[in-house]
């Protein structure tokens, strides 16, 4: 194979394989290394940023609405972008890795749309990384297929119209390390976009659609304010009219919370909405108030639902912050998957009805789920409110009022406790999600659950938070201490599939983010630093 033509400052580390350089093109290339050269040291500002104010927090200070902003919020005259094509209608959105298998599942779902993860739900191996936005090409081109190693055949349905592809790059605080620019290790946001843009967006274009993306885990106004320069950048630099691409954030940081407007307003256009990323709101009302003590201590985290107080004002307040500015609302992931278990089933289908049932009611425009199989229960419950209609955004909420945010901090009113078996199933979790995370699987079915990143990151908040605020669990009246910890991992590892050796490297790495005297910011930092 001929070596990758680079642009001057770029070096790939990673092996490049089979039909790679159908994605690190020359184009794609120059495009990292413009937006790297360009953007990358106010990204690392912006994460500096994120540590002075957890410093601050811990220090006694709070979370509040930004005086600074305020004429933002208070003018009423400002909307976002019109909803472009294929966004008009989310009522039902798959998620899921953009493994081929999971591409074909997932566009053969019937959903509206199809989050291609890149993120949470996906691990940044060098493969999936390059692979990733070429299985989406393959896709829109229609010559995608995978045969599994039983020897079962996957195609897309022939024509039948595809969801609504909406990719979601990592993070800005996630690196790539395999491209480097001028020496430096690049932003993996910047590299999920630039390889998708170049790879599908005139592909996306041409069908009548866009290249189009869902925005993970911002703080702050100012991190929306560097995507929307990317944006800026990456279409002039592709050549499609500016507005072309559209972005969904996720509210899944507790500091977001309290900039959903601003953030709107810093994309207003390239806006398609928000989206109550539930599990890592949660992880981070954990991690941002972690050192403050018994009225941030959140209990088992399978007892937290969606109706809590502090959980149901943060939904609340999106579905009016989006109506109020013409974007869409996108309700949270239910994480229920089907179970050859009838009871366990039943449940399940139960429960992701209540939930969608709640969601819809509350004015939100579509909702996600994580497995094909539930794709037709929520659109159903969607359907029975929005009818022939595709959305609700004239439903503007106005009875929600914000006030000065103190519903959005009231953790200390969430019912339960923490409990010997939830330390032991936060332990249980945590290890086996993250041993499939360093194997490159970044969506695991676990006690039928879908658990991603997100709920691992709670298990290992939690464990942190209750060790360093000396909590006790409710029912054996146990401290929870680094010596329980570590006796209860070495319990979990006998009682897990395999030889315990197959969980050094993930006990290792849960033990570097749940026991530490440092709390680490992410769990997917050191794991990433020990995946090749």
């Amino acid at each position: 194979m001929s070596p990758l033509a680079l642009p001057d400052g770029v070096e790939i580390t990673g092996p490049i394989e089979d039909r790679y350089e159908e994605i690190l093109t020359p184009q794609a290339l120059e495009l990292i290394a413009k937006l790297h050269r360009e953007l990358n040291g106010r990204r690392l500002e912006r994460l500096e940023a994120r540590a002075k104010r957890v410093k601050e927090i811990a220090d006694g200070a709070d979370l509040g609405f930004l005086e600074e902003t305020k004429s933002v919020r208070e003018d009423d005259s400002w909307q976002v972008a019109p909803l472009a094509p294929g966004l008009e209608d989310r009522r039902v959105e798959m998620t899921g890795p953009t493994d081929r298998k999971m591409v074909i599942n997932a566009l053969n779902s019937g959903a509206k749309a199809w989050l291609a993860d890149q993120e949470d739900a996906n691990t940044p191996l060098w493969g999936n990384v390059v692979l990733g936005p070429l299985n989406l090409r393959d896709a829109l081109d229609r010559t995608i297929d995978f045969t599994s190693p039983e020897g079962k055949a996957y195609t897309l349905k022939p024509d039948e119209e595809l969801p609504t592809i909406i990719v979601r790059p990592r993070g800005w605080h996630l690196p790539e390390k395999h491209i480097k620019v001028d020496g430096e290790e690049t932003s993996g946001s910047l590299v999920d976009f630039a390889l998708y843009l170049v790879a599908c967006g005139q592909k996306q274009i041409d069908k009548g659609r866009g290249p189009y993306f869902y925005l993970a885990k911002m703080e702050s106004h100012l991190e929306a304010r560097i995507w929307n320069d990317a944006f800026k950048i990456g279409q002039d630099f592709v050549g499609i009219p500016q507005g072309t691409i559209r972005a969904t954030c996720l509210i899944e940081t507790l500091p977001a919370a309290f900039e959903m407007e601003e953030i709107l307003y810093e994309l207003r256009d390239h806006s398609s909405g928000l989206n109550a990323g539930r599990w890592d709101y949660l992880f981070s009302v954990i991690k941002t108030y972690r050192t403050r003590g018994a009225d941030y201590i959140v209990p088992d985290r399978n007892t937290v639902t969606m109706t809590v107080p502090f959980m149901r004002a943060y939904t609340e307040l999106l579905v009016r912050t989006c109506h109020k500015r013409g974007a869409s609302a996108i309700g949270g992931m239910a994480a229920f998957i089907p179970s050859k278990d009838e009871a366990v089933n039943t449940a399940a289908y139960e429960k992701l009805t209540a939930d969608k049932t709640r969601e819809a009611g509350d004015g939100f425009d579509g909702s996600w789920v994580a497995h094909p199989a539930m794709v037709e229960t929520c659109k159903e419950v969607f359907t029975k409110v929005l009818g022939d209609n595709p959305n609700q955004i004239d439903k503007k909420r106005e009875d929600v009022q914000a006030g000065d945010g103190s519903q959005l901090l009231d953790v200390k009113s969430t019912p339960g406790e923490v409990t010997a078996a939830g330390l032991r199933s936060n332990i249980d979790v945590a290890l086996q999600y993250l041993k499939s995370w360093l194997e490159g699987r970044g969506a695991v079915g676990i006690h039928n659950l879908m658990e991603d990143a997100a709920t691992a990151e709670i298990s290992r908040s939690q464990i942190w938070q209750q060790i360093n605020n000396q909590v006790k669990t409710a029912d054996t009246d146990e401290l929870i201490s680094k010596d329980l910890v570590l006796k209860i991992v070495d319990e979990v590892v006998a009682e897990l599939p395999g030889d315990a050796s197959d969980y050094d490297a993930a006990k290792a790495t849960f033990l570097e983010v749940a026991v530490a005297d440092e709390y680490a910011d992410f769990l997917t930092l050191p794991a990433y630093a020990r995946m090749p």
